[in-house]
């Protein structure tokens, strides 16, 4: 009983720790955005005598962060929504299902996986360049698409793999079929409820990469169509020495990761705690 203790004691304390390690940057961040330049010689964690709100409306004007968050969301919600569903249906394919060529499609398809950004930017510029789609929204939607693809194609055939093909075949017996285009299908009917998990994770992860993505962007788009991250990059040249206004632009760019986690938190530690099960 007492190793019992220790044990859960210890564990506990690890995890606080590790919290602790993991939050205090954010409130360090957030304090020094409503401070004062004078203010700073106090330290990181020190209250400000005048919670300063002006330093955020200084950063969201001084940086057009009005045109820049419009930007992201017109970039997000389609990655998001077109990787979701494209994920679901490959992931569906490579898991549960066979056909000539299987591998070597998959292996195609995973190569985004492997291929770093920076090996694929040049060509990539000169395809949009060719398309007509430079300095558009679509040259920023359609190459994140790909590069969500190819992971969300990876993590849903892991979550169908480790569906129990009993469930499957019961299915099929009940009058459902295997065509993923029939409406009284498995994955409709039955795979996609249980696959909630797994897909509010998807969604997590790539919400969070599309809106922090800043490589592409700057080189792709378009002054007009540029994003949140570059916008608190082009920030950082005017008020370089504005340590508070810096700050309260950098927290203005990671809180909206920060309510999309909040809002599917349960989900995605049941996907990543379900998908660490079945590993």
């Amino acid at each position: 009983m007492r190793v019992s203790i220790r044990r859960t004691l210890f564990t506990y304390t690890i995890l606080t720790l590790f919290l602790f390690i993991a939050v205090m940057p954010f409130v360090g961040n957030i304090l020094t955005s409503l401070k004062t330049r004078s203010e700073l010689a106090s330290g990181l964690f020190a209250l400000p005598e005048t919670w300063r709100w002006e330093n955020y409306a200084n950063a969201w004007q001084g940086a057009r962060f009005d045109d820049f968050f419009l930007n992201s969301v017109i970039v997000v919600v389609p990655v998001v929504i077109v990787s979701i569903v494209l994920s679901l249906f490959s992931g569906y394919a490579f898991g549960l299902m066979s056909f000539p060529g299987e591998n070597a499609l998959l292996l195609l398809v995973t190569l985004g996986l492997m291929a770093p950004s920076e090996a694929v930017i040049i060509p990539l510029w000169h395809l949009m360049d060719v398309l007509g789609l430079r300095s558009t929204y679509w040259a920023l939607i359609l190459p994140q698409i790909a590069l969500s693809f190819s992971f969300g194609t990876f993590w849903m055939r892991a979550h169908f793999k480790g569906v129990p093909r009993e469930l499957i075949d019961a299915a099929v017996v009940d009058g459902c079929n295997t065509s993923p285009f029939s409406l009284r299908n498995v994955l409709w009917r039955i795979l996609l409820p249980l696959s909630g998990p797994a897909l509010m994770s998807l969604v997590v992860l790539v919400f969070m990469w599309t809106w922090n993505e800043f490589f592409l962007v700057l080189v792709i788009g378009g002054g007009e169509y540029r994003t949140l991250p570059v916008g608190l990059a082009l920030l950082r040249g005017r008020y370089s020495s504005d340590v508070p206004v810096m700050a309260a632009a950098s927290t203005i760019v990671s809180l909206p990761v920060l309510v999309v986690y909040l809002i599917f938190q349960r989900h995605f530690i049941r996907g990543m705690v379900s998908g660490a099960l079945k590993a």
